[in-house]
């Protein structure tokens, strides 16, 4: 399905967006990689050819710039007229402890995790909707259910739930034929994520090349919502409707609480 089409990646230099640059190149996509790191978006799209991709490309930079959404998808025009997916995965950082009072930190979050995916979006639409495109965009359970130690970084998942939940509802009022499939994931083993929350969350995480390939599949397909690991997530899903503060108990107590750190 994907032989061929002309796909985005952002945060593609390491973790779930080097996976799935990895397994697009092998089903033959065009790809254009993004994320802050050139040295590693470079190896990332040396790989990518040597694996079958159609053509890979990369531009480097911070997704709290102003001007690189423009940059990306006048690069995708001028490179191949077009877009058929673009798959938002890019990240800043934020640390697993209780909420400082940084309200710059917030603001900061929030443009590169928030801010910088509707910016995206908006400068990709046009071609999206030429072709009939699809929208990805990787968030968390976090995005879903607000847990502890996260206050900044769940604000910028569950904003990204409130925009394009909204956004598929008027394209589909307009009859764009432009999917938008939101992908709730919990732990997954990426270096970043393992860094960040192993002393204090115990779980076994999840492999980053399966939930890379879910997440393509899901896009493929159109599906509205992707949650993975499926049975986890999907479980506290359905929790948090029928009895919320015993999941909220049920969470806290998961949690290391002698191994989180004030800031």
């Amino acid at each position: 399905m994907l032989r061929g089409k002309r796909v985005i990646v952002t945060g593609a230099s390491s973790g779930i967006g080097e996976q799935m640059a990895y397994h697009l190149a092998r089903m033959e996509a065009h790809l254009l990689l993004t994320a802050r790191t050139e040295a590693k978006l470079q190896k990332v799209v040396e790989r990518c050819l040597e694996l079958g991709a159609a053509s890979a490309r990369y531009i480097s930079g911070s997704m709290d710039s102003p001007s690189l959404p423009e940059e990306v998808l006048r690069e995708a025009e001028n490179a191949w007229g077009g877009l058929d997916m673009l798959i938002l995965n890019h990240i800043g950082q934020s640390s697993f402890t209780f909420f400082s009072g940084d309200v710059g930190h917030v603001r900061k979050l929030m443009e590169t995790n928030f801010v910088s995916y509707v910016a995206l979006a908006t400068a990709a639409l046009p071609l999206l909707k030429e072709s009939e495109g699809s929208i990805v965009v990787v968030s968390s359970i976090a995005g879903k259910i607000a847990g502890p130690f996260t206050a900044p970084y769940s604000a910028t998942k569950f904003a990204l739930d409130g925009f394009f939940s909204s956004l598929r509802q008027e394209l589909i009022v307009d009859k764009v034929n432009v999917s938008i499939t939101l992908c709730i994931l919990g732990y997954i083993n990426t270096e970043s994520a393992v860094r960040a929350v192993s002393h204090v969350i115990p779980d076994t995480p999840a492999p980053k090349e399966e939930c890379a390939l879910e997440i393509i599949q899901a896009g493929a397909l159109r599906r509205r919502e992707l949650h993975y690991p499926a049975p986890a997530v999907s479980s506290m899903l359905l929790l948090r409707s029928l009895a919320p503060e015993l999941l909220d108990s049920l969470v806290r107590s998961r949690y290391r609480l002698e191994n989180v750190r004030r800031t």
